[in-house]
Parts: structure tokens; sequence; C-alpha cells
């Protein structure tokens, strides 16, 4: 569901950027349903620790996603997945993130350390074996995001800036690879989720050729059109099907949700 998406990196303290975020705090939680057409496939939630914490000495918001399969996929396909990132809240770029896959037999554990003043990351891996361990440093650019921080960086952008078919460059490191994410701004709309009618900011990721999704605009990333810019809902369209990421429950916005009036 995630799929995912780099800002300056500091050096001298005299040069460390500062990004204006008026949009999520500790103690934010959000709560989503997956469908796989009609099927209840999976719950994924998104969450912000209601604590600082300090990695390498810059405190950062410890933001978390979760996803588990439910119901009859569990049967065919069990997945409890968990991804973390230690997002600076100053620049808001990742100070570490960690990876923890558990998909039916296969395990991966992954925790990547950056250091922004040598533009370095440096990954360990672990797989189900105790003794396979794999560690390796990489050149990574300025501003370079993990995918969980990448969406609360997109997250503080001003879209009332920008043009309809805008496209937005972010700097990523994933799976010891640098790539550019590529998102365009598609304007604004309304959507319907579980939570209700909401205005919302539409994006959509460039999606690099693959076996999952059907072509490069297959997935839609709504954000909600107000101060918090929450991801309300993803659509996807995968050879196999639709999937749909749909907000259901929130608490510990930063700012009120933009819901429409229901008449």
């Amino acid at each position: 569901m995630l799929p995912a998406i780099g800002l300056l990196a500091f050096g001298p303290a005299d040069t460390l950027r500062s990004i204006p975020n008026h949009s999520f705090t500790s103690g934010e939680v959000l709560q989503y349903k997956v469908h796989y057409g009609l099927i209840n496939a999976a719950e994924a939630t998104i969450e912000v620790d209601n604590s600082l914490h300090r990695i390498n000495d810059r405190l950062c918001y410890k933001a978390t996603v979760t996803g588990r399969t439910t119901g009859s996929f569990d049967f065919f396909l069990r997945i409890r997945d968990t991804w973390r990132s230690y997002i600076d809240t100053t620049s808001i770029v990742p100070q570490k993130f960690f990876r923890n896959i558990e998909e039916n037999n296969y395990r991966k554990k992954e925790t990547v350390d950056f250091d922004h003043a040598r533009d370095m990351a440096e990954v360990e891996k672990r797989g189900r074996d105790k003794n396979d361990v794999k560690r390796g440093s990489y050149k990574v650019p300025d501003n370079v995001q993990d995918l969980v921080s990448g969406f609360y960086y997109l997250r503080t952008l001003n879209y009332d800036q920008r043009r309809v078919g805008e496209v937005i460059r972010v700097q990523g490191f994933f799976d010891e690879e640098v790539f550019t994410m590529e998102v365009t701004y598609r304007g604004r709309e309304t959507v319907q989720t579980k939570a209700g009618a909401i205005r919302a900011i539409r994006l959509v990721p460039k999606m690099p050729s693959n076996k999952l999704f059907k072509g490069e605009n297959a997935i839609s990333v709504y954000l909600s059109d107000d101060r918090n810019k929450v991801p309300v809902l993803i659509q996807a369209e995968m050879f196999v099907g639709a999937v749909k990421v749909d907000m259901y429950k929130y608490h510990g916005l930063k700012n009120r949700l933009n819901l429409v009036a229901q008449n």
C-alpha cells in the first residue's frame, strides 16, 4: 500500500535546513482498510509516536507503518509488515529507517542509519537465519528520503502554489539503491472514504515498469485538502485487479479534517 516516495541534508549547523511543518505532530494515528475488489483483504495503521526520540543527537518523530492481511487472505498470503522511520523534526529527513518483513515464510529485517553530514547510508540486513547478515555503505544524495519519511515530506508542501500537471521530484533510498520518485500533482477533487466525504489533493507517483501495476500512472494518492494533508485514500490499478486503501478511523490530527457536509 504503500507504495511509496529528498530533502536538503544538513551538514554544518549554520546550513541546517528548516522545513515548515503545519501538517502533523506526535500522537497522530491513521487506520485503513485495504480492499482487493470487494474483499476486505488487509488492515494498515500509520502512527506517529506520542514522544519525540533523539537519533544522531537530533529530535525525531517516530513514524511507524504496520500492515497485516485479514480473513481468508491470511490463509494463502500471510503478511505482517512493519516499516519505521525516525524523521528529523526540523529538516524532515530520516535519521534511521527500520523494516521488518514477514510474508508467508519470507523474513527480512533491515536497518538503515543515515549520516546526512557525509551523505552516506549504512545498511544492515538480516534474513531468517541468524547468521545471514549483510552490511554495506552507500553514497546518497542531499535531501534523501526513505519511503516513509518521503510521504511525510509530501504532506509539508503547499499545493496552492502548484500547477495541475506539475511534477515534484524527491530523491529516495530503498533496497540499497538511490532513486528519483516523480509525483505529479493532478488537482483537487472530493473522494468518498469510510471516514466520510473528504476534499482531497490528488497525487500520482510515476511507477517504474513492473509486473504488478498497470502502467506508470497506476496509483493515485489522495491527501486531505486541509492543513493536515493526511492520506485518506490510495487507489491502485494492478494486473490482478483493483486495490483500494481507505481511511476509516483517525485521531490526534494537528488540525481539523476537511470533511464535506452531507445533506
